[in-house]
């Protein structure tokens, strides 16, 4: 509950953070640079692996498949809210703000709960930390690469600009 909490509110400033800056470039791959999609992905990201280090801390003496409990975790929060923002507006053809902050809540507590249930299962092969591991840098490292070089393609449009990625 606490996991849901904070990573929530640190990807709620995230999303403001840039512009706060001065619109920074170096701030730009952790924070929102536009309003697409995929920057919203970038929100959750960024504070939910943050969380996990804190985490780390506190656990890493009690529990197994920590990597790749926080990579499941980490990647149902873009899968989450592509499926939920994506349905709800095909459904009614339009974007609601109180409907996408529930959605990105929502996300949060589905990452949470997937993480805590695959750090509480039964000792996995030491291969799927290691390939957690993988899929969080690889996460990470499309995050930076996309905010400045994104394709054009619609998750990484700004539809309020009509521009892509850092501008």
């Amino acid at each position: 509950m606490i996991g849901i909490a904070v990573i929530t509110i640190l990807g709620s400033l995230l999303h403001f953070v840039f512009d706060w800056s001065g619109q920074w470039y170096p701030i730009g791959i952790i924070a929102a640079v536009n309003e697409s999609v995929w920057e919203h992905f970038k929100i959750g990201f960024w504070p939910a692996l943050f969380f996990g280090f804190f985490e780390y801390g506190f656990i890493r003496n009690r529990i197994s498949n920590f990597y790749i409990a926080k990579a499941a975790g980490i990647y149902a929060i873009p899968v989450t809210i592509a499926i939920l923002f994506y349905s709800y507006t095909a459904i009614f053809g339009v974007e609601i703000l109180a409907v996408d902050i529930l959605i990105f809540i929502i996300a949060i507590a589905i990452c949470q709960i997937i993480s805590y249930k695959i750090l509480t299962a039964d000792r996995l092969p030491h291969w799927f930390n290691t390939a957690g591991i993988i899929l969080i840098v690889l996460l990470g490292i499309l995050f930076a690469v996309f905010t400045f070089f994104p394709p054009h393609l619609p998750i990484f449009l700004d539809a309020n600009t009509g521009t892509y990625g850092i501008h």
